[in-house]
């Protein structure tokens, strides 16, 4: 078997290993807070995890997944998490190295994947421990770096090196290209991939490449990898398994609006970051206006509050909407985002609040944007108001992009009239293996398969290398 994925986040890092030979094992004499999870682990204490029923072990657990297996994996890992306790997690790892599946873990960055493209100074919506991977807990490795965690939180920076550290300390190096951009995914016979050598992403090709009598069909992985010299070389490779884990953090998206092409409009909170660099805003230029209500907008107005550049906040929703997720959160544990939302609340165009340089408009939407950088809002009540701007940041959510599927990947999502979206249409999968219900040996991880907090990437990976170990008889008796 030779198994490529796509994609080096979280999801990708964590399959990795488990498909490294580390396997994990329930720790004798630890006791789990569940009852009826702890009868189960201990009536086969002796077969690792990856080889039991995951159904039978995840079944009547609940918690803030929809994922039976994510809700498996992350309580045998963290078993009191969400009641603020710190019990140890009741698994043990074992390296068993004639277990292993050779595979590949292609990406664009380092390992990390989004996290190095996010401000390094942003602190993490999740819970520091909770961004940690197998068998290295994060704030121990923080420990090591001498830093505490900030209300029990950490920076996109530090887990960009954390996961760079894990795949170093966890031995995974060899299995992972980065700087290579995959362009097409798509199902071939076996007999003509057999007729192709594979090319350089392998170092020893022969050890990786096992022939295909049992399968008639194959995925053909091509793709280009960018050379220190800026060159890029093509490849192709034979996969009798993909696994798709590409995230979604690279294709915002769009309004659809006029004038969203224009060189002042922008998609990502980078550009804002990059403008306040070269000083083309600052405390005496236009509002900078900010579209959109979750917590990338949120980071967006604290980043522009803290260097005392205006603001205009436009958005669709109610304040009070139940939707928001700000009235989702524990106001004790995200204090600056609590701020944000009582800025939403207090300072509409209406009624001046006590908040400088920031103006809320919600239930608004944008019209237009102009060449002169007269940006036209409409509230429910179709009344209109133009605002001159410096720039603007649309930055309402995002979509994987799947260009590199035939159609896009549509087929393969639940509602397969749709664009695959990570919350509101995302890949339909078998929940207990995460294999795509429309094409076998093509399986689907973390936002893609609606798995959207590192958190809970990691059962998905858990699902994955479980069929894969069944499928490659390396299961023991």
């Amino acid at each position: 078997i030779i198994l490529v994925f796509s994609g080096n986040g979280p999801s990708g890092i964590c399959l990795s290993y488990l498909l490294s030979g580390y396997t994990p094992y329930f720790k004798r004499h630890s006791l789990h807070p569940h009852p009826i999870l702890q009868r189960k682990l201990e009536e086969a204490a002796e077969v690792s995890v990856l080889d039991q029923d995951l159904e039978y072990l995840s079944e009547g657990l609940e918690g803030r997944s929809h994922s039976p297996v994510a809700l498996l994996f992350d309580t045998l890992q963290r078993p009191d998490t969400d009641f603020g306790g710190t019990a140890e997690s009741v698994l043990t790892w074992w390296h068993e190295p004639d277990r292993a599946i050779p595979h590949l873990v292609l990406g664009r960055n380092a390992p990390g994947g989004a996290w190095h493209s996010i401000e390094g100074s942003m602190v993490t919506l999740s819970r520091g421990e909770w961004m940690g991977l197998p068998d290295l807990p994060f704030k121990e490795w923080l420990k090591q770096k001498r830093r505490g965690l900030k209300n029990n939180r950490a920076t996109a920076e530090d887990i960009a090196q954390y996961y760079q550290h894990y795949v170093m300390k966890k031995g995974l190096q060899k299995n992972f290209r980065c700087g290579t951009v995959v362009t097409s995914v798509r199902k071939v016979s076996a007999d003509s991939s057999s007729n192709h050598t594979q090319k350089d992403l392998q170092e020893d090709s022969n050890s990786l490449w096992n022939s295909h009598e049992k399968s008639t069909e194959v995925f053909q992985v091509d793709g280009f990898f960018k050379t220190v010299e800026g060159d890029k070389e093509p490849f192709s490779i034979y996969a009798e398994n993909v696994v798709l884990a590409t995230g979604t953090y690279d294709n915002p998206t769009w309004l659809g609006v006029k004038g969203e092409n224009l060189s002042y409009v922008h998609h990502q909170l980078s550009a804002l970051e990059e403008a306040v660099k070269n000083s083309s805003v600052g405390i005496m230029s236009d509002p900078v206006l900010i579209v959109g209500a979750g917590l990338t907008a949120a980071d967006a107005i604290l980043f522009a509050h803290h260097c005392n550049i205006p603001v205009i906040h436009v958005f669709r929703r109610r304040v009070t909407d139940p939707g928001l997720i700000f009235n989702q959160l524990p106001k004790m544990m995200y204090p600056e985002y609590h701020k944000v939302h009582q800025m939403m609340k207090e300072q509409t165009a209406a009624c001046a609040g006590p908040y400088e340089r920031y103006i809320s408009l919600p239930e608004h939407h944008v019209l237009s944007f102009g060449k002169d950088k007269k940006c036209i809002f409409q509230d429910k009540n179709g009344c209109q108001k133009a605002y001159k701007i410096s720039m603007a940041l649309v930055l309402t959510g995002s979509n994987p992009n799947l260009s590199f599927l035939p159609n896009d990947g549509i087929d393969l999502a639940m509602d397969s009239d749709q664009p695959v979206n990570p919350k509101r249409n995302p890949i339909d999968v078998d929940p207990f293996t995460y294999e795509c219900t429309q094409e076998k040996g093509l399986y689907a991880l973390g936002p893609l398969a609606g798995d959207n907090f590192v958190r809970f990437v990691q059962g998905g990976a858990l699902a994955v290398a479980s069929s894969l170990l069944k499928k490659a008889n390396k299961n023991p008796p």
